[in-house]
C-alpha cells in the first residue's frame, strides 16, 4: 500500500480511501495517483465491500496537478487525459462517497465531483481554477462543474476561477451536502451505512444507470477540452503564470 493513500475497513461492506500526502498538499504525484487507483482496484474488487467513502487529510483534500505535469503539458510531452485520473471514482463499479473535508483546487475538486454522493466543508474553498494559470479547464470540469453545481454557478467558477467556501455554496444552493469540516467524514460515513446496507448487485446496476450520461458525454468533452488545450497551452504567458503561482 502507498504511504501516502491509506485503506481502512471502518464498518461492514464500507472502504474508507485516505489521501495523506501531506508534504506535497495532495497534489497528483505519481505516488498519490498510483496508491488511489491501487486503493480503489483493492476495494471494489473484494465482493463484501458495497460502497466506498474517500477523504483528504487536515484541511486539504487534493489540490490537483503539480508543476511538472502542468509544464509538461505546455511542452507537449503529456495530455491531462493520457492516464483517467479523473475518472477513477465515475469508473469505480460501486457508489464512492467524497468527503472534501478540505481545500479542493483544479483538477482535485473535478476529481472529488465525479464521485456519486459529495460532502464539503463551510470553511473548505474550492475552486476550479484552471484559468488562473492561462489555461483553459481540463479533465472534464467544462462536464462535471454543471453537472453537480449547476449551469450558472459553474460558469462563473470557471470564467473567475476564484475560490469558494464551502458555506458560500451552500447558500448558492449547490444540491450537495455542506458541514462543518469537523463533522464532513462523519456525515461520509453515516451516508455510506446508508447506502452499504444495500445489496451490492443493486448498487453496482443503478450507479451504472446513473452515470450513464455522463460517462457517455465525457469523451466528447474531453475531446473538446484536449482541443482548447492545444491553442492556450501554447501561449507563453501560461508557463509565466505556472511558475510564477508555483513560486519558480
Amino acid at each position: 500500500m502507498s504511504s501516502v493513500v491509506h485503506l481502512h475497513f471502518p464498518a461492514p461492506h464500507i472502504a474508507l480511501i485516505e489521501l495523506a500526502d501531506r508534504a506535497n498538499s495532495n497534489q497528483f504525484t505519481h505516488e498519490l495517483v498510483v496508491g488511489l487507483a491501487h486503493a480503489l482496484d483493492q476495494a471494489q474488487a473484494d465482493p463484501a465491500i458495497h460502497v466506498i467513502v474517500l477523504h483528504g487529510v487536515d484541511n486539504v483534500f487534493c489540490t490537483g496537478g503539480t508543476r511538472d505535469e502542468l509544464i509538461g503539458i505546455v511542452e507537449q510531452r503529456i495530455r491531462f487525459d493520457d492516464m483517467p485520473l479523473y475518472r477513477l471514482l465515475l469508473d469505480c463499479e460501486i457508489p464512492v462517497v467524497a468527503a472534501m473535508q478540505g481545500h479542493a483546487l483544479g483538477g482535485g475538486l473535478v476529481m472529488g465531483l465525479f464521485a456519486d454522493v459529495i460532502v464539503l466543508a463551510e470553511e473548505a474553498v474550492y475552486s476550479a481554477n484552471f484559468m488562473k494559470y492561462g489555461f483553459t479547464p481540463g479533465m472534464g470540469a467544462t462536464l462535471i462543474l454543471p453537472e453537480k453545481f449547476g449551469s450558472a454557478l459553474a460558469a462563473e467558477m470557471l470564467l473567475t476561477a476564484g475560490g469558494y467556501q464551502g458555506g458560500e455554496l451552500a447558500r448558492r444552493g449547490v444540491g450537495v451536502h455542506v458541514s462543518r469540516r469537523k463533522d464532513v467524514v462523519a456525515l461520509a460515513l453515516r451516508l455510506a451505512r446508508e447506502i452499504a446496507d444495500k445489496p451490492r448487485a443493486s448498487l453496482v446496476l443503478l450507479k451504472r444507470h446513473l452515470t450513464e450520461r455522463i460517462r457517455a458525454a465525457l469523451p466528447g468533452t474531453v475531446a473538446a477540452e484536449r482541443r482548447m488545450h492545444e491553442t492556450t497551452f501554447a501561449g507563453s504567458e501560461v508557463r509565466e503564470r505556472i511558475d510564477t503561482r508555483f513560486g519558480t
